[in-house]
């Protein structure tokens, strides 16, 4: 601004100087082409007039410039002050907010701990319990000795039956497969109610896994959803199977990644075993144009492996053996000349590491894995451990301990539920999770066979608040309270809790249904326990209520 106003100080200044009145007429002598002179000096006054204009205006703008810039700084100051403010605000909801949910995650954990007196069980049960009568000591003893003990009396010489032809089988198999491009089938191993002792509900059926490897010099790299890797939320539990060669890392050999050039090769791989054809992958049984192992692939190699080793050892055995089941490629079902039949499952599973975790294809006659994300995603399985857990814990129980009944009774009820008003979400593997969390958190005394109604009770009301806020976590998945002698892998110890009820949360029909049929096993509970408790009166009983449909 000062650089303008001395601009037109100094045309002002130099238009007075040279104005034709500024010398006198006297002093000096008058051209003689004075109208030419008068007509010069206008037009440079005119266009002096215009060049002050002209510098006003940019004055003016220079101006109205500065004052918008001035304007703008001070907008962007408030703007950002109040953004500053606002993100504070933000950040402290957000803290008291995580802080809240924390408590409030802690405290429902924790707060099934706390069961109280057993005086006060039945008046600390939920609202499922208003007017249930509950069976009596006397008469849950008579049932339990008269239902429970009766039926499963003979399961140990089945086992022994079906776990003697089960190995012959297999070794018919390792005969009739090629050593050297077939998989490796190892020894079974059983697990499940029937080898945890508390298989109630007959046909009896043996769930027997057997483990595989693949032939060399190939083997299994496995990933879960827990090592890492990206998994999406729906499938956690799950985890892949890459078939690499025993020489090769799973995440491979960074001359796949790297340019070495024309002249360098790889010391550890050559031009020939980096690239495996489509066809030879696809006889280690993998996906299309993968290295991942294939379920859908195996079980058909397991089936047909199955047949040969029947149709080698058949003359052997008085009666016939086929699949029973389509849905389920390893139910297995022997059928004898008398017209009595005796089913079991024979599965194909890959172990995890070292450990006694496996990934397992299918589930049989279980929805755990009904939704499998794709056929190269294998759940995996705990039973081996959980049947440890149970076998650990019991030692360190009272005589005739009331844990393997309490699981026996809820899992009869919820049959006989389940036969009257349709099956539902809730599995058996829920029950038995619902007992391995209160194994934990309960003292050894409290399982005294005299506690058999108040340990009954227990259960009851953890499935009841588990059923309340849709979760159910996994006993062993992000569990740190795992004995140490089991030998469990940290790194499932130190995942995320897995809840088996999400599935539910976004199927609000099965959920329904779910709830619906332990609301009608509450109230059906006394009816159909003293319905098989024959000397003991049929007391407190109006019958037993149907679930309309």
């Amino acid at each position: 601004m000062p650089v303008g106003l001395f601009r037109v100080c100094l045309l002002v200044i130099t238009a007075i100087v040279n104005h034709p009145l500024f010398f006198p007429k006297e002093n000096g002598t008058v051209p003689e082409n004075t109208e030419e002179i008068i007509q010069k000096m206008k037009e440079r006054e005119e266009s002096l007039r215009l060049e002050q204009l002209r510098l006003e205006q940019e004055i003016a703008d220079q101006e109205a410039t500065q004052k918008a810039l001035e304007k703008a700084a001070v907008v962007v100051e408030e703007s950002k002050e109040e953004r500053v403010r606002w993100d504070m605000w933000t950040a402290l909801s957000m803290v008291i907010f995580l802080l809240i949910e924390l408590w409030r995650q802690d405290f429902q954990e924790g707060n099934w701990q706390d069961t109280g007196g057993e005086e006060d069980d039945m008046a600390v049960l939920g609202k499922a319990f208003k007017g249930v009568a509950f069976p009596d000591k006397a008469v849950l003893a008579s049932f339990y000795e008269k239902r429970i003990l009766g039926t499963t009396a003979d399961m140990a010489r089945m086992r022994e039956m079906v776990e003697g032809f089960a190995d012959d089988l297999l070794e018919a198999l390792r005969s009739v497969c090629n050593r050297d491009a077939d998989m490796e089938v190892e020894d079974c191993m059983g697990v499940g109610s029937m080898y945890e002792n508390w298989r109630v509900r007959k046909p009896f059926v043996c769930d027997l896994i057997v483990p595989f490897a693949p032939p060399e010099p190939y083997c299994f790299c496995c990933q879960t959803w827990c090592s890492g890797d990206s998994f999406p939320p729906d499938e956690q539990g799950y985890g892949t199977i890459k078939v690499c060669r025993a020489d090769e890392d799973a995440t491979g050999c960074i001359c796949d990644k790297t340019k070495l050039g024309e002249d360098m090769l790889c010391l550890l791989h050559s031009q020939v075993s980096s690239t495996r054809p489509s066809s030879e992958m696809e006889d280690l049984l993998c996906f299309k144009n993968t290295q991942y192992l294939d379920a859908d692939q195996v079980m058909k190699w397991f089936q047909i492996a199955v047949t040969k080793a029947w149709n080698r050892i058949s003359h052997k055995y008085e009666f016939d053996l086929s699949f029973s089941l389509l849905d389920s490629p390893g139910a297995l079902k022997i059928k004898f000349r008398s017209g009595k039949s005796i089913a079991f499952n024979l599965t194909p599973v890959v172990q995890y590491e070292n450990s006694d975790v496996y990934f397992i294809s299918h589930f049989p006659r279980s929805n755990l894995a009904a939704d499998t994300p794709s056929s190269t995603r294998w759940f995996l399985t705990f039973a081996v451990y959980e049947r440890r857990f149970i076998q650990l814990v019991s030692k360190t129980l009272p005589a005739n301990a009331c844990h393997v009944s309490c699981l026996q009774i809820l899992s009869f009820l919820h049959g006989k539920q389940c036969s009257l008003t349709g099956p539902s979400g809730l599995t058996n593997y829920h029950l038995k999770t619902v007992l391995l969390h209160l194994l934990q958190a309960r003292p050894s005394q409290d399982w005294a066979p005299e506690k058999l109604e108040a340990r009954l009770q227990d259960m009851l009301k953890f499935l009841e608040k588990c059923l309340h806020e849709k979760k159910l976590y996994h006993f062993f998945i992000g569990n740190g309270k795992v004995p140490a002698e089991l030998g469990f892998p940290i790194i499932f110890q130190r995942a995320e809790p897995l809840n088996l009820f999400r599935p539910f949360v976004l199927r609000r029909d099965i959920y329904r249904k779910m709830v619906d049929t332990f609301h009608e096993m509450l109230r059906n509970m006394s009816a159909l326990i003293n319905e098989y408790t024959v000397h003991i009166p049929l007391a407190h009983t109006n019958g037993i209520r149907k679930e309309p449909h």
